[in-house]
Parts: structure tokens; sequence; C-alpha cells
């Protein structure tokens, strides 16, 4: 009998455990400076090494939600995001704590509204996958959170060659925004900084009614009366500025100087969060579960289009040039995946090739180093995810010879004395974290 008891003690007992880690509890800590709760956002920078982060002691420290790199514009960076996105939730959520992943998003190269807003509904599509393939929002998910900080669009040797508007900026969020929110049914975070909330976003009453994440490491939060869009006279305007110079803010990221062994993280820098409002408005974000239907799974090879809508070719100075542009079925663009051109005999050279990604499924080849002669090949699509399947498209070029340059003048007189370089004066290393708060 004292061996049934004890079985149905341990069972209870297990059963209470898998509960406390799945349910929502009606107390989650404030802990954080300024008694609020306290949070942390991470990504692969957090694995050094390929190092595991100890979350049972980030929840020891006093930390209650994680926001984890989850996914990217950029193919590479996104892969990095979903390699440790899937096994951090799962340790987090098993510490009890709460967690939500972010997207950073790169804007496409375009001024037309039509580009844009594809672009933005493709992006948008990647995150719904995503959150798809983790069986949907659970009792321990904050919404996803939009990383918007970035409105170059175009890059050169010297570095940025151009800006989006913004009311491009505006438009693409508030499309990637409600695109999110419609397949989910609950509102995603928007992240940036003031600065570029200010300066590189329209003003928009329909941006307002999303949550705001807002980074500013130069105000202490521990002091409840500070305010994360602060100047040092007066406040940044942007869409979530309230009429007394206060902001609507649900999450502010204080310092990116966390010391982060203290909460268990290899390295010695990570990003601490505070949350405004009190037990109640955190659970109103984790209220409401969202499951996927077989619609918005992910797909297996999905059949792609190719289609090569401009190309040019000159001189052996000049070089190739490939408008891109690959479909899914339903005509949309394709969410992930890259191209290439591919010659159709290895006698034939591919050249050095640059590709710069125009918009979700729109790409430019641009072909350098090639000899004279005509060129026979194909314009290949491919996705190494196994999302989209592979497609090509046909091509013929021709590449002229240079034109015959023009004789060099001979200079004649007394050679000129080289130049003596001057000595380069050593770089003063930079704290990037001074005036940050070193919590």
């Amino acid at each position: 009998m004292k061996r049934l008891i004890l079985t149905l003690a341990l069972a209870i007992t297990m059963v209470a455990n898998v509960a406390s880690a799945t349910t929502t509890p009606a107390k989650i800590d404030a802990l954080g400076p300024g008694n609020r709760i306290h949070g942390m956002d991470i990504s692969y920078y957090q694995h050094p090494g390929n190092s595991n982060i100890d979350f049972k002691k980030m929840y020891a420290a006093g930390i209650r939600f994680v926001i984890i790199k989850g996914g990217d514009s950029i193919d590479t960076y996104d892969a990095q995001a979903v390699r440790y996105m899937i096994p951090d939730r799962k340790a987090a959520q098993a510490a009890l704590m709460y967690t939500s992943f972010y997207y950073y998003a790169t804007l496409p190269n375009a001024n037309d509204q039509t580009t844009i807003t594809n672009d933005a509904k493709a992006q948008a599509q990647k995150v719904i996958w995503r959150i798809a393939s983790l069986g949907g929002y659970g009792r321990r998910d904050l919404p996803v959170a939009l990383d918007l900080e970035n409105n170059c669009i175009s890059y050169n040797s010297s570095g940025c060659a151009r800006y989006a508007t913004p009311p491009n900026i505006s438009l693409w969020a508030q499309t990637w925004l409600d695109t999110v929110a419609a397949a989910t049914g609950r509102k995603p975070f928007i992240y940036s900084y003031p600065q570029f909330l200010e300066t590189a976003m329209a003003r928009s009453v329909a941006l307002r009614q999303y949550p705001l994440w807002l980074a500013h490491y130069s105000v202490d939060p521990a002091v409840t009366t500070n305010q994360p869009n602060a100047k040092t006279v007066g406040c940044y305007a942007d869409s979530w500025t309230n009429q007394d110079c206060t902001t609507q803010w649900q999450i502010w990221q204080y310092t990116s100087c966390g010391i982060a062994g203290k909460y268990g993280v290899p390295g010695t820098r990570v990003d601490l969060n505070v949350f405004y409002g009190n037990n109640n408005d955190f659970l109103k974000l984790v209220r409401g579960l969202w499951q996927p239907d077989n619609t918005e799974m992910l797909p297996i090879n999905e059949t792609t289009a190719t289609a090569v809508t401009a190309q040019s070719a000159g001189t052996t100075n000049d070089p190739v040039l490939f408008y891109v542009n690959v479909s899914r079925p339903n005509l949309t663009p394709v969410v992930t995946g890259s191209v290439t051109y591919t010659p159709a005999s290895t006698l034939m050279s591919a050249g050095v090739q640059s590709i710069t990604r125009n918009s979700s499924g729109s790409w430019l080849i641009k072909i350098t180093n090639l000899p004279a002669g005509n060129y026979v090949g194909t314009i290949n699509f491919t996705d190494p995810s196994g999302t989209e399947a592979p497609s090509q498209a046909p091509v013929v070029f021709t590449v002229a010879p240079p034109p015959a340059p023009s004789p060099t003048p001979v200079r004649t007189g007394p050679a000129l004395p080289s130049p003596t370089p001057s000595p380069k004066p050593k770089p003063t290393p930079v704290d990037t974290c001074a005036g940050q708060i070193r919590n």
C-alpha cells in the first residue's frame, strides 16, 4: 500500500511539474530595474563556438521572457537563426520563461508601391510559415517581433548608396504587420530605436496600433519616471509618441551591455529588456492561442517559375546584367532561395558573379571577367531549404572585344621623387558600452 501511495504521489508530482511548465501562471515576478518584468533577447551571437545557454541560471537571475532571433530576410542569416531558435525556445520554456522570436527585415530596392507591398507580404509569409512549423503559438509564446532598423536599400563600395523614403518604409511595415496579424490573430511587436522611428518612418495612426519594442540605452529604467524616447531636451516624435512627450512602449531594450555570465549566457555581453505594465498587461499578450491549418504549413519543393525580365551585354569592359524574377504557383514572389548564371558548356567561362537581392523573388546578376565571345546558358533558381523547387530560364548573349585603347603619352625629363608615406596613428580603443548600464 505504501508503495502504491508513493507511486501515486510521484505521478501527481510529475503531472504538476508538466502543468507548471505549460500553463499560464497567475503571477510573473517583476525583478528587473524599476520593479518591472525583466527580459532578454538573444541570437546566434550568444552561442560562440556552438556553446549552450544555461536557461535555468537565466531564470534564477530574474529573467522571465526571452526574445530569440528566429528569422532574417537574407537566407544565410535566416539559416543561422533557425539553427538556434528551436532548441533555445524549447529550453527557455522548460525553464518556465516566456519566449518570442524576432525577424530582421531588409527592405526592397524599389519605389513602386506594388513591389513594396508584395515584398512585405512575401517576408511576412516566411514568418507565418515559421510559426506554423512550431505548431503555432503556445501558452508561453509572446507575439513575434518585426526588427526594423535599417533603411538602406542599395549598397556600393563606400556604404549605402540609396535609402528608402519614410512613406515607403511605413507602407512596408504596415503591410508586414497587418499580414502577420491577420494570419495569426495576434498583433506583432515592432522593434526599432527612437531616431529611426522619428526620421526614417512616416507617422501613422495605423502603425500605433501595434505594440512597440524600443531600444534606448542612455536612459536608466530603474528611475520609473524615465522614458526611453527622451532627448536632452524634449522627446523623439514618432507614431508612438504621446501628447505629453511620453511614449507608448511595451518593451524597452535598455542596454546591450548586460553581464552575460550572470544570466548563464556564454560571452561577455547581452541585450536586456524591461516590460511596461503589470502582470495582467503581460498576460494579455500571451492570451489567444493560434494553431496553424494545413494552408499555413511550409511547402516542400513547391513549383517555381524563373523569368529574365531584362538583360544587357556590351564589351569585355562592361558587366553583363540579368534582372530575374522568380514566382510561386500563385504568382507571388518566392520567399527563400537565390539565383545564379550557369553556362551551357564547361568550355565557357561563368565569369565573376555578383548577386544582389532587389526584393523578394527579384535579383540582379552582375557578371564580370568574361572573355569576348558568344554565350549560351541558363539562369538557375535554387533553394537550399527545400521549400521551393529549382527552376531555370535560358539566356543567350554576346560579349564584344574592347575598343582599341588610345596611346599613352610618354613623359620626358627627370624622374619625380616618390612621396614619403606618413606614419599611420594607432587607433584608440573604443568602449562600445560607454554610457550604458552594465546590469
